[in-house]
């Protein structure tokens, strides 16, 4: 068996956006049945919230579109991350500089989520934790196309190997 593609993301606290789009990604790499193939996590580069579950409002916006993120728990990065995942996928530009920062040279897998996005010009996911319901109802749409598309690249990484599944 080859090893799985690692995909892990990354805001600031693992408590809004990193858990929404690990939660989105699991249910869409769930339905084209790559689970096999595909290993997810989230973390924040910072550790406030280290051991905490998501946002309230995150849960009840990922559940109203048949997602659970209620088991998850925050972790902030750490540096073996940058070896254990082939794809480390930041929310915005300030997460996507400190991860540069931590990878130390290593930073050839690092992106931007919504380089992945069809639908969406912006570079940022921007974090809906100071505003009010639609800001995680706007985070989630985006989070939904970039994370097709990010899927996309891996089902055409792995190639031959989800084609004998």
């Amino acid at each position: 068996m080859t090893k799985k593609v690692g995909v892990l993301f990354v805001c600031l606290g693992n408590i809004c956006r990193s858990p929404t789009a690990e939660g989105i990604f699991r249910k869409l790499v769930r339905e084209r049945e790559l689970d096999q193939h595909i290993h997810i996590d989230s973390a924040g580069t910072g550790a406030w919230h280290v051991g905490s579950p998501p946002d309230n409002r995150a849960q009840q916006a990922a559940a109203r579109r048949d997602v659970d993120i209620s088991g998850l728990r925050g972790r902030q990065v750490e540096r073996d991350d940058f070896d254990r995942f082939d794809y480390v996928i930041a929310m915005d530009r300030s997460n996507l500089q400190d991860l540069r920062s931590l990878a130390r040279g290593r930073t050839e897998h690092i992106e931007l989520l919504l380089s992945y996005a069809h639908n969406w010009s912006e570079q940022d996911v921007p974090d809906p934790y100071y505003g009010g319901p639609a800001g995680f109802e706007r985070v989630l749409d985006m989070i939904e196309d970039a994370a097709n598309g990010l899927l996309r690249d891996i089902e055409d990484r792995l190639g031959n190997a989800v084609d004998s599944r």
